[in-house]
Formats: structure tokens, sequence, C-alpha cells
């Protein structure tokens, strides 16, 4: 697949499209192969085979014990909601307390504000200025009554990655359960449910070059939960409805696809990271990367270009031909500042003129360099309409 030359996809974090190579593993399951894999007869047989050996290659690739600790869902947000509201269910007597970070996804703050509703005390833990959850904080938030501990593996809009080992291992001192939404680190940095000590994962098949629709939650063994979706009692009971076979085939290819490319791949992507990153800083004053933590996804890039909406920049560089995001995809409907820029401590003012640049397998040099070509005088043009960039910098700054 290559990118079309007229346009240049950055976003990604966002989504990615479907590689070729796993609709290639997808496509029978939509023809010859299209049986319910809950029926009794050859082609129910055949799809069900092919639905367990997409469950055990998943769970090999992250480092589950167990196939059965592998259920599928409709994505990341069903993920999310289920392992959060699922687990706090059934929580032991007494635990009526849960704490997400601040500038997780709306799949986590939703659910943990439902909670709120429900008669648990919830617990927005603040990241530092760099976008990271410092183990300290953690541990002074934890209480004897904690039931469950949520932190995301990666931030979706400005990439840092939080030290989930030692986060987990916090909450299990106090006896609470801990999960991670990875969908943003899965395939992107190292990802094993063992060595993170995690107790639950969720991830997005739309996020790895598989289709939209599809999602994994990770749920250890032994772990209680009660089911966000009844019915017939599929996923061993913990999701039911007929499951998405095509899909979950395309998820275990992408995941492999992920896994074999990685020791060149990630090493490709930072290196495009870093261009970007020194061509915008070198070219355009006043602007500034957004939590510069050295603990970052290689191909996320989040500025914070000031004196500038960042919607401005948007649809300028969409005209060019160029998709970036201002703050995450999933609220870009908004014209709130981003929560995960606020939880950082970035002022209003100055979130409003956040871009994001996300990087993918089919990005290449000469669109990183096209970029950094146009991108500076649209950022000019820009700040010489706006009256708030001159009465900050005084006119002639830009």
């Amino acid at each position: 697949m290559t990118q079309d030359t007229d346009n240049v996809y950055l976003d990604y974090a966002a989504t990615t499209p479907v590689d070729p190579r796993v609709l290639e593993a997808m496509t029978p399951y939509f023809t010859e192969h299209f049986g319910n894999p809950n029926s009794l007869y050859a082609a129910g047989r055949q799809a069900y085979s092919a639905l367990e050996e997409a469950r055990e290659r998943v769970a090999a690739a992250i480092g589950a014990t167990h196939p059965n600790e592998i259920i599928f869902t409709g994505g990341g947000t069903e993920s999310d909601n289920a392992a959060i509201l699922g687990i706090s269910a059934r929580a032991k007597a007494g635990r009526r307390h849960v704490i997400v970070s601040a500038f997780e996804h709306h799949a986590i703050l939703e659910p943990a504000r439902l909670l709120g509703k429900r008669g648990f005390e919830v617990t927005y833990l603040k990241p530092s200025a760099d976008g990271r959850i410092e183990p300290d904080a953690l541990g002074s938030a934890l209480r004897d009554d904690t039931a469950l501990v949520s932190i995301m593996h990666a931030n979706n809009e400005i990439g840092t990655v939080q030290p989930i080992a030692e986060l987990s291992a916090l909450a299990h001192e106090r006896g609470a359960l801990f999960h991670t939404d990875a969908a943003q680190s899965l395939g992107k940095t190292a990802f094993d449910v063992e060595d993170l000590g995690v107790d639950a994962a969720s991830f997005s098949g739309h996020k790895i070059y598989a289709p939209k629709g599809v999602g994994v939650l990770y749920l250890r063994r032994h772990t209680s939960f009660e089911p966000l979706l009844t019915g017939g009692g599929q996923e061993f009971k913990k999701r039911s409805g007929t499951q998405n076979v095509p899909g979950a085939v395309g998820f275990a290819r992408a995941l492999e696809i992920m896994i074999e490319e990685f020791p060149t791949e990630v090493p490709r992507l930072t290196a495009l990271r870093d261009r970007f990153v020194e061509g915008i800083i070198e070219r355009i004053e006043n602007t500034d990367l957004t939590a510069d933590s050295p603990e970052r996804l290689p191909n996320v890039v989040s500025l914070l270009v000031k004196g500038v909406e960042g919607e401005s920049m948007l649809l300028q560089l969409d005209h060019l031909g160029f998709a970036v995001s201002t703050g995450s995809a999933c609220s870009s409907g908004s014209l709130e500042p981003s929560h995960v820029l606020l939880a950082i401590g970035c002022p209003p003012e100055i979130a409003h003129g956040s871009l994001r640049i996300s990087l993918g397998r089919f990005t290449r040099e000469a669109d990183v360099e096209r970029f950094l070509e146009v991108f500076p005088p649209i950022v000019e043009r820009l700040r010489s309409m706006s009256p708030v960039y001159e009465k900050m910098y005084g006119a002639g700054s830009g």
C-alpha cells in the first residue's frame, strides 16, 4: 500500500488503514467460511476453529497465560467500559473507591463518572507537567478500600508512556486490581501483561491496521467480572453476541505483523518523529513540544503553536492535503480545550493551539519534508491575522 501522492495522512493515532495483508487473512471469513462459530455443523466448526486460533495468537502476542483471558469485543471503547464497570461491579465488600488518571480517554472517564453516581468514590489522578503519572502520586491516592486503578499505558494525545509495572505493583500491594488502556501502545512499545502485572487491558483493532469494530479485553483468569453485554453467553459468558470472526482473525494477523516489524519499524518511526520535532521547533518560534518526556511513543508529535487556533491550522493543512489532528479525534467536535492538555497544566489559551501529528506504516520521509515546507507559512499567515498573538508576543514575532 502506498499513500496518495496528493494527500498525506498524518493521523495514525486516530485510526489506521487496514493493511492489505490483514484484509487478505480476513476475506475468506466474509465469504466461503462465513459460518456462525456457535453452530455445531461443519461451517460453524470451521468458523469456531478460526476464532479460537485467533484467540491463541493474540494471547501469545501479549504474554497472556491462557487463551480464555482474551475476550473479543466490538472495539476499544467497549473494552474500556467493560473493564471499568465489570470489574467494579464485582468489587470486594467495602471496596468502593476507584482511581483513574485525569487524562484518560473518555471511554474510561465516562464510566468512572457513572460509578460515581452509583456510590463509588472516584479519584482523578493528576499527571505531572511532562505527562507522567508518578508512582508516588498513585501511592498517596491508594486506600484500603480501593477496588480498581485504571491508568492508560500511552496517552492518545501527547504520546507519553507510563511506568505501568511500578504502578500496578503499588495497586496490588493495597489489594486493588489494575487495568490499563493500551489501545495506543500496542505494537509500538513493549507490551506483556505478565511483565506489566496488569489484571485487565484494553485494545482496539483500528489502531493496529485491523478494521474498525473489533477490540480485545484481556482479563486475567479468576478476576471477578460482571459482563457488560448479556445474552447467549459467548466469550466464556463475559461478552454475549455472535463473534466477529473476520475481525478476530484480522486483529490477530495485524498484531503479528506489528510484532514482526517492531525491530525495524519503531526506529524508523522514531527517526521520522524526531525529524518532525527538530524541523518545526527550528523553523517556527514560540512553538513547544507538549510534555517533552523521554518515555513517549515513537510515532506521536504533540505541539503547542502559540497564538494560533488548532482548528485553523488543521483546516489550512487539510486544504493542502494533510490530515492531522488537534487534540484527540474522538473529541474533535468540541470547542473546549483538550482535557489532556489541561490535566498537565497547560493554560486554556495555549491548549487551543494544539496540533497532533501521528505517523504510521505508510509515512515516508518525503511526507515529513513536504509538511515542513508548507506548515511554517501557514502559521505565519494565521499569526499575522491574530490579535492574540500580536498582544502576547508583539508585532513581528512570528
